[in-house]
Formats: C-alpha cells, structure tokens, sequence
C-alpha cells in the first residue's frame, strides 16, 4: 500500500516542528519546506527584531529535519513575496486602506507557490501548524475553528479554495496551545515550549509599519493634510494619510477636551476625519471578494456571525447579497471602527462560512 505523503510548512517553531512528529507518528512520509521571504534583521543584540523567519529560524528548522531523518527543502520566495504581499501592502496603505498581509501570504505563498511545489515532488497533501481543522461533509470541504478559541487561526484561512482543503491537514486542530505545549515537552522539545513566539508581521518584526512604509515605499509618503471633524472643521495637521489607520487614538497630535478617534480616512482630498467613539458606530458595511468555502452561495438573507478583525468577538449580522461578488453587512449588535483594506469572515458557530474584504463602511 502507498505510503501517504505529506509536504510540511517547516518554521523552526514549536507549531510547526510538532506537528512534522505527529505526522509521522499517523504513517505519513513527511518531507518539510523552509521558505525565506524576506531579509530579516537579526542577531544575540537584536532578539526583539527577530523574525519567524529569520536565517537563525531557517537554520533552527534544517536542524530539527536533519536530527529527525526529515527530507528539507529550503524555497528562496523574497523577490516574488515582494512583489504580491509587500506590494499590496505598501499600496493599500497609500490609498488609505489597512490590509491583512497575513491573509495574502497564505493564499499567495503556502497556498499558492509551496501547493505547487508540493505538486511538482508528487506530495499527496500540505500542512501548516495553523490551529484550525478540515473536514468533509460528503458536499463540500468545510473548514472549521480550531480546538482552542484563544488560538484559532480560521479568520487567516478564508482565501482557501475547496481544492486546497481537499489537499490541506492542519495537525494541531484539535489541540489547544497548552496541550501543544504539554506533548513537545514530553517528545523532548523542551526548548521550542520556551521559546519566545513572535506576535508580530513576519516582515515588520519590530512592528513598526510606519517605519516599514517610510524605507520601502517608492513615493513620498509624507504629504501633510487637514485633520478634520466629521462637521468639517479643522482641528490639526497630519504627516500623511498612510500612517494612519480607522480607530487609531494616539498619535493623532489634537488636543480637543475628550478622546477623539480616526473615523475616516479621505486619499481623494487627502483628509483624515476624526470623531468622538460613539461615532465610530457602523450601520452597515460592503465586503468584495467573496470566496465562499462551506457553502457554494447565497440566494436570499442570512444571519451569520462576523469577525472584521482577527482579535475581536464575532458579531451577529445580517447578510444580504448585491452582486456575485458583493455583500451588505447588517450588524446586529454594536459594531465600531469597521475597516477597509480588512477580512470580514463569516461564520455558522465554528464553521467558516465565507470570506472576503472590507471595502466601505458607513
């Protein structure tokens, strides 16, 4: 009988590097991936501006491969990740909007260029460390929360096509991070329990995005503009609407007797509009995009829950349909702050439904 093959995202960390052992240990033959994006900082001085992928993570996880008799492969993406997710990234903040680079990098990088790759050497699935799960409900390739609720990674995910999950393992969907943890140490991977994750952009390790924006952008950023009320008024001066970001407090350089926050951001006029909180109340909002995974489609009104961001509750929503690739959004509680250039992922309890990207908000 064929032995089953599986090609692993292989970071050097202790997602990654557990899940290589639980594959085997389920009869896969495992062959690991390596991939280098980007050109990181990084040495004993600089420990806070290391990266998941620095060359000490890379060399970290041709280390792990070798020590446990893995085939390794090490992929040299910098210039092709430069010009899809550096360079959406650069041009949504350019044009006043704040992106998801983490969700292009899946769909761009280990969906798209390692997928192939894992084609090309013949491998029967991919598998990442997300905390998220797959399943088949003999229809369609569902793709759920992971296990942990605090972890799950689903919202980075909704860009997957069926043909993707039919190919997809994710070996740390029924875990939380705690029994992650708690197996490592007892397969002898003590020092990746310790080690410190980064929480950061892979590529802004020192998560300074104005920073990253002022070094690698080939236009002049720095065009100052009104800050305005939402009546209109003028009440300061900002340093460039890329720099800023819908619902951003600080920094904002007004002193107006109470918290005022980034309400709008206006490129056509070159305007910021700030706004007490109250006001950053949305009623409705478009999402565009759409990729529909555990359904094919929708034909009338729905109610599903709605994430706009990774680190927020989902909300209670009405979905309407516009166009093939349109939807209105209708939340049903209260909602602040929603924004363009993010993921709006729509779920069914933990069942990700659809997904697509926030183009206005009103």
């Amino acid at each position: 009988m064929k032995q089953d093959s599986v090609l692993l995202c292989l970071s050097g960390g202790i997602d990654s590097s557990l899940s290589a052992i639980l594959l085997k240990e389920a009869g896969y033959k495992v062959i690991a991936v390596t991939f280098r994006v980007y050109d990181s900082i990084s040495n004993a001085c600089l420990e806070k501006l290391k990266g998941c992928c620095s060359i000490e993570s890379i060399a970290e996880a041709k280390y792990f491969a070798e020590k446990n008799n893995i085939e390794h492969y090490i992929l040299d993406y910098r210039d092709y990740f430069k010009e899809t997710i550096i360079k959406n990234f650069i041009s949504e903040y350019i044009q006043g909007r704040t992106p998801n680079p983490c969700v292009l990098c899946n769909y761009e990088i280990k969906w798209g260029q390692i997928y192939n790759f894992a084609k090309e050497i013949k491998c029967d699935y991919i598998a990442t460390g997300h905390y998220a799960r797959v399943n088949f409900d003999g229809k369609r390739y569902l793709l759920l929360k992971g296990k942990d609720k605090l972890k799950d990674q689903s919202y980075f995910l909704w860009k997957l096509s069926q043909e993707n999950l039919s190919r997809t393992i994710f070996p740390l969907g029924n875990y939380t991070k705690e029994e992650v943890k708690k197996i490592a140490i007892e397969k002898g991977l003590n020092f990746l329990a310790k080690k410190r994750e980064s929480q950061e952009i892979c590529f802004i390790p020192n998560n300074d995005y104005r920073d990253f924006l002022k070094r690698n952008s080939d236009v002049d950023l720095n065009k100052k503009g009104n800050i305005i009320t939402s009546d209109g008024k003028i009440v300061g001066t900002h340093n460039g609407i890329s720099f800023y970001t819908i619902g951003q407090r600080k920094g904002l350089g007004i002193a107006l007797g109470k918290p005022y926050y980034v309400k709008e951001i206006r490129p056509e006029t070159n305007e910021i509009v700030v706004a007490p909180y109250e006001e950053l109340k949305n009623k409705y909002y478009f999402v565009n995009n759409i990729n529909w995974i555990s359904i094919p489609d929708i034909n009338e009104e729905i109610i599903a829950e709605v994430k706009v961001r990774y680190r927020t509750k989902p909300v209670n929503s009405k979905i309407c349909k516009i166009s093939e690739n349109k939807i209105k959004v209708i939340p049903l509680e209260e909602v602040y702050a929603v924004t363009p250039g993010q993921s709006a992922v729509f779920y069914d309890d933990d069942k990700v439904l659809f997904g697509g990207v926030i183009t206005q908000a009103f």
